[in-house]
């Protein structure tokens, strides 16, 4: 893991030391709300529904066992104890109080925490795969490249006040594990014909009211040249992107308004400049020293051995257990969905006890997933039955990752004053309904995706079922889209028609999932079947109780 040098640790500290003085003066009544906003908001401070809320950046989703236990201190003594991870690899907490948030960060910046652009209108958290430096089918472990940016993005002079937020994702293998395509801009490592590792970039991807899919922008961008490359897009965004109407100044509206050829030719011109200056490359020995920071763990010489398939352990192993590049170890993955739960909640106790399941069997490492999952990057296959037991013990060892009730889920109404529509008790009853494990491992994999409004902080539009809570005069209902995918075969979910009734959607749910399974081909996932089948069938099943009430 990278370790904060003392320019960091300064950083950090007089940063804190500032928003202190500024939470003062809001107290104080110096400031009124408005003027204290865009102070908090840098300092990644909402003001949401009921209470303010903090988000603490999790930089590429890589927690160490002392920063996992100081969140779980920051749980039990200035929240309500527990935490929430989100879809950008953050936590958040729901209930601290606004005299307390100075305390908060500077005991985060004890343990290299903190919750600096994690909000506003700037580069924000850099997310990662979560697989990343151990998934069997890395290139290259994308981390280094995620601190490079983080430490050009932060407090970046140029880039600070954007038209709008700008979000970074990495990762090194063929199969997107981090949506990169529905990012503003994504890093994804690859080879060119003569076996060099550099870049492949990606912008112009996003969600929220104008979905869209990003598209290639830098076939092959050479190591030393990535600055380079992400100043020219950041500057061709921050000169020419709107200011003037919030819902189209995202640099999605940009490069699909300018179209691909433009936006090339233009980053091109950008970048061919600040080469020409050459103030931007990455010296190559401080990519070497940022890599050493993320060598692997001194891996024992093991070999693979045939894994338990049967019972509640060999349950959990078939979906949340994944292949390892070292021989005799595993990826495991830690669902935070347990059937009927708050998909991403966890408590104090549970923070703890994972902390101290990591120092003993993770090599003191854990990640945070885009899926609001956590998981244990290092894990010997021998350690398996053992550390199952733990999560048994925890709560936390659901047999869900990748299946029907690991559902991603945004706050929506019970916290967010965005949203139109609860989306926490949309989630729970689904997931309850089809808590059958033997059921959900039959369906296989399916991603559903939960969103309380069109800003789509529940990915809704990516989701193999994605549902999306709108408001009809006071009532809420929920509109049902198929065929999403944040994976390698990206694609925007097709809506189905009206919404459902609250009280519809869980059953319209069943019917659409019940029909995959009748009409699927051997092999084929939820996914696969829509592809190939299309709407029609599943919008006929859907809507068939409503119709039936209509006659």
């Amino acid at each position: 893991m990278y370790r904060y040098d003392e320019f960091d640790a300064a950083f950090v500290r007089e940063r804190t030391e500032q928003f202190r003085y500024q939470v003062e003066r809001r107290l104080k009544g110096e400031l009124n709300e408005d003027q204290f906003k865009p102070f908090r908001l840098m300092n990644g401070l909402y003001l949401q529904l009921h209470a303010y809320m903090l988000r603490v950046a999790v930089p590429y989703g890589t927690l160490s066992a002392p920063q996992l236990s100081m969140l779980a201190h920051i749980a039990r003594k200035y929240d309500k104890g527990y935490g929430h991870f989100t879809t950008r690899q953050n936590i958040q907490y729901n209930w601290p109080k606004l005299k307390d948030v100075p305390d908060i960060l500077a005991e985060l910046a004890t343990v290299e925490m903190h919750a600096i652009q994690t909000s506003g209108n700037c580069i924000r958290n850099v997310t990662a795969d979560h697989f990343a430096g151990a998934a069997a089918d890395e290139i290259e472990d994308p981390r280094p490249v995620a601190e490079i940016v983080r430490q050009w993005s932060s407090l970046h002079p140029e880039f600070t006040f954007l038209p709008r937020k700008f979000k970074v994702a990495v990762s090194g293998s063929p199969h997107d594990r981090a949506a990169l395509k529905f990012h503003d801009l994504a890093i994804e490592v690859v080879k060119n014909e003569a076996s060099r590792v550099g870049y492949r970039i990606t912008i112009g991807g996003g969600l929220g009211r104008t979905p869209y899919i990003g598209y290639v922008t830098g076939d092959f961008v050479e190591k030393p040249d990535l600055l380079s490359f992400l100043e020219a897009v950041l500057r061709v965004y921050n000169e020419n992107g709107r200011r003037d109407n919030i819902y189209k100044a995202r640099i999605k509206i940009l490069a699909h308004s300018l179209g691909e050829a433009e936006m090339r030719e233009r980053v091109l011109r950008e970048f061919i400049e600040i080469k020409r200056a050459g103030t931007l490359q990455v010296p190559q020995e401080e990519q070497a020293r940022i890599e050493a920071y993320f060598a692997p763990p001194e891996f024992e010489a093991l070999q693979d051995t045939a894994l338990p398939a049967d019972g509640a352990l060999g349950q959990w192993i078939t979906s949340n257990v994944h292949k390892h590049r070292a021989p005799g170890y595993v990826l495991a993955t830690i669902s935070l969905k347990p059937i009927g739960g708050v998909p991403g909640d966890i408590s104090h106790e549970q923070l703890d006890g994972v902390a101290a399941l990591m120092e003993e069997f993770g090599y003191g490492e854990i990640r945070a997933s885009h899926e609001q999952n956590l998981v244990l990057p290092h894990v010997k296959q021998s350690d398996l039955p053992a550390i199952f037991a733990r999560l048994e013990a925890l709560g936390l060892a659901t047999p869900n990752a990748g299946l029907i009730s690991d559902i991603i889920c945004c706050p929506g109404l019970d916290y967010c004053d965005l949203a139109n529509a609860r989306s926490i008790p949309v989630a729970q009853k689904i997931a309850t309904r089809f808590a059958d494990g033997k059921r959900q491992h039959d369906i296989g994999e399916l991603k559903i995706k939960i969103s309380g409004c069109i800003n789509a902080c529940g990915h809704h539009h990516a989701g193999h079922i994605g549902i999306l809570g709108v408001d009809k005069k006071g009532v809420e209902f929920y509109q049902l889209q198929l065929g999403g995918s944040a994976a390698e075969d990206a694609s925007i979910g097709d809506i189905m028609g009206p919404g459902f009734a609250e009280d519809e959607i869980v059953d319209a749910v069943e019917r659409v999932v019940d029909l995959y399974v009748t009409l699927r081909r051997p092999g084929e996932r939820f996914l696969d079947t829509y592809r190939r089948i299309g709407m029609e069938p599943f919008k006929n099943i859907a809507y068939q109780e409503q119709l039936h009430a209509a006659h």
